[in-house]
């Protein structure tokens, strides 16, 4: 009887213990941060952003917004952004906020924490164009408020983070207009036309997944299993995202069918932000890379063949950071600081081998021809010497916060690309065509991968390990060291060498100073100068002096699109069709032909050692 009593004793109390158990934990809120943005309430070109913390223990919280975000190498204080910031207990009435810097506010009394609310500014109406590594945010990673029209959200810059609260989810939902779009790799939860809710499992993926609300203007298209969205706000429905897609579509079939297996995203997002040069709008022109989408930012009076060279360019160069920074990286980039940023040393990778990459891919894709390509690298090669060639290259990256060594970021795209350049020859060589460098990222990408960083200082040797020494000598010597690059050396292990080329002149210019048109200023027309010696175009066409251009393929000019017909007239070939409107002694007439372009021989570089034409042809086409 005894035993008995015990058990049921024993019983009940386990029961009084799960009963109490099971209430507990219908009670335990969950570790989240809930955030609420409403798009139909803009006041002074603000938004007002509503936070919902989790419960916190301590007696106080520093609330943060972004001081630097991953991918901009600058320090912008997203925080001067921020205005009327008020934290309020449950009752609605403000508790005591202590603001500690220009990006951070201290809560007191944080148990009794029930919202944080404030207001956020915008920055492409205030941008003047210093742009990038000044004092102004570079526009892919701002914002706009245009009220009813759109919305640039990239999430850094509304939405802060709780210290010590990084890693716990994000729930945010935004109610906007019925006539805009929120375009995004988030997926939206909401089927409501008018909010959309979000859900990041920590903040980091909340601030890489920028989000665009305009009109709708997208289109979808799938390339080898990745469905790509590509969205475009352009002011004033000069561009569409069916007529530019035809560029960005064949960029990225290329793109896929270079990197082959080392890329397996399954959605990738291009927000293009097309800005109007007649307001107060985005001045800083290019893009920001994100591990499934990236923002883009252009003027609008760019003409249609021109801004496709762009996005073939740019966002070719953003889509392969998805191979590096986002698919190989170190502690410094996995476990970013965002107000106290500790920079790795590897920014000849992050960016210099994602410039090469953006570069080679088009040559070894028939997107452009090797002669154009060894222009490209001369380019580079021009544009590096203007800079510091003595830095350490290692040195450079892990202050690229601070002077002198931010004065010197834009050399990750020059002296970077180049340094890519060099170890993908050297792989070449010493494997006999069979590797280069993108065998070497997809290896380092194998070992490591988004969520597995490496250890800065361990890199060089690793490198090594999967390639060969000389490589290690020559990141050691040329990337850790102050030697400059003798690139000369290099080229001759591809058969590449100084050598004369004939390049097509501009239809327009005599040389790079002196136009053979003139603008009248009053009427606006477009003008031949009188000439004894117009060059071939224009003989070949019948074009004389005093003749007034009226059109060209139909498309009228004068004064106000004549940058427009500059820029259209670089992607004319010998011999393709063309029909010109000229008005000659006050009459009207048409004219059609054939392209005829001058030559002129310039000195370039290309293949010279034709007995390296088998490694050459490796290392363009391999």
């Amino acid at each position: 009887m005894k035993k008995l009593v015990l058990s049921l004793a024993l019983a009940l109390t386990l029961f009084q213990f799960n009963a109490v158990a099971q209430k507990k934990s219908t009670t335990v809120a969950k570790q989240e941060v809930k955030v609420a943005i409403d798009l139909n309430v803009v006041k002074d070109d603000k938004v007002m952003v509503a936070i919902t913390p989790p419960t916190f223990t301590t007696e106080e919280v520093v609330f943060h917004i972004p001081k630097t975000v991953p991918g901009t190498y600058s320090s912008d204080n997203y925080g001067k952004l921020i205005v009327d910031f008020k934290a309020l207990d449950k009752s609605g009435n403000e508790l005591t906020v202590t603001k500690t810097d220009e990006n951070s506010w201290k809560i007191s009394n944080a148990k009794a924490l029930a919202k944080v609310t404030y207001w956020v500014n915008d920055t492409y109406d205030t941008e003047t164009g210093r742009g990038f590594g000044k004092d102004e945010i570079f526009s892919p990673a701002g914002t706009n408020i245009d009220e009813g029209k759109v919305f640039m959200l990239n999430n850094h810059a509304f939405i802060g983070y709780f210290n010590d609260k990084l890693e716990i989810p994000y729930n945010v939902t935004i109610t906007h207009p019925a006539t805009l779009f929120g375009s995004t790799s988030l997926v939206d939860l909401n089927k409501s036309d008018t909010v959309d809710q979000f859900v990041a499992k920590r903040y980091f993926e909340l601030v890489d997944n920028p989000i665009m609300y305009s009109k709708p203007d997208y289109i979808t298209f799938n390339v080898d299993g990745m469905e790509i969205l590509f969205s475009v706000y352009s002011p004033n429905g000069t561009h569409t995202a069916k007529s530019l897609m035809a560029d960005l579509e064949k960029t990225m079939r290329a793109q896929k069918a270079f990197l082959g297996p080392i890329n397996n995203n399954k959605k990738y997002t291009v927000l293009l932000y097309l800005s109007d040069m007649q307001k107060a709008d985005a001045k800083g022109f290019g893009a920001l890379e994100h591990h499934t989408s990236t923002t883009v930012v252009f003027p609008e009076m760019m003409p249609a063949a021109a801004l496709g060279e762009q996005i073939k360019d740019v966002v070719s160069h953003e889509f392969f950071h998805i191979v590096t920074p986002l698919s190989i990286h170190s502690k410094e980039i996995q476990y970013f600081d965002y107000n106290n940023p500790k920079m790795s040393k590897h920014l000849w990778m992050y960016e210099g081998v994602t410039e090469y990459f953006a570069n080679l891919f088009q040559v070894n894709q028939g997107l452009i021809d090797s002669d154009e390509f060894y222009q490209r690298i001369v380019g580079k090669i021009n544009n590096a010497s203007t800079l510091n060639d003595t830095m350490p290259f290692t040195e450079m990256s892990a202050n690229v916060l601070v002077p002198p060594y931010k004065d010197q970021y834009l050399n990750v795209y020059e002296k970077g690309a180049l340094i890519g350049m060099c170890i993908d020859i050297i792989i070449r060589e010493k494997s006999n065509g069979q590797r280069g460098i993108l065998d070497l990222m997809q290896k380092l990408s194998k070992k490591y991968g988004a969520e597995k960083p490496f250890n800065d200082d361990e890199l060089f040797v690793e490198i090594t390990s999967l390639t060969y020494p000389e490589v290690g000598e020559f990141l050691n010597t040329y990337v850790a060291g102050p030697t400059p690059i003798p690139y000369d050396v290099y080229f001759a292990k591809v058969g590449v060498g100084k050598a004369k080329m004939s390049v097509p002149m501009n239809p327009f210019l005599k040389d790079q100073s002196t136009p053979y048109i003139t603008v009248d200023g009053k009427t606006k027309e477009i003008i031949v100068l009188p000439s004894d010696e117009l060059n071939e175009f224009m003989k070949g066409l019948g074009i004389k002096g005093g003749d007034i251009i009226v059109s060209i393929n139909d498309v009228a000019y004068n004064l106000d699109n004549i940058y427009d017909m500059i820029m259209e007239s670089q992607n004319w070939n010998v011999d393709d069709a063309i029909t010109v409107k000229i008005n000659r002694d006050g009459k009207e007439q048409t004219i059609k032909g054939k392209v005829k372009l001058s030559m002129d021989e310039v000195e370039g570089y290309g293949l010279i050692d034709t007995t390296k034409e088998p490694l050459n042809k490796a290392w363009l086409k391999g």
